[in-house]
């Protein structure tokens, strides 16, 4: 027979830790408000889909600008720039 561990809100935010330890293990914990259940804590098993990068670390390629880039405009695109 299975039985799913019920706590108080309070319960939960005191000792909260320890619940998210239990529920790692494969438990499942209902939290109440009074007697009217609000919440379930249960194990989470999909795998993450967003990789999140170390410091330091980019999710795109690198960004290689040209050495054209940095070379004087010329009179002609000077002048399209209204300078």
């Amino acid at each position: 027979m299975y039985f799913m561990t019920t706590i108080a809100t309070h319960e939960a935010k005191t000792h909260l830790s320890k619940y998210l330890d239990r529920v790692q293990k494969g438990e499942t914990i209902v939290i109440l408000r009074g007697r009217r259940p609000m919440a379930k804590l249960v194990p989470y098993d999909e795998p993450p889909t967003v990789s999140i990068p170390k410091v330091g670390e980019t999710l795109d390629d690198r960004l290689e600008i040209p050495a054209s880039a940095f070379e004087p405009l010329d009179p002609a695109e000077l002048q399209e720039w209204g300078l």
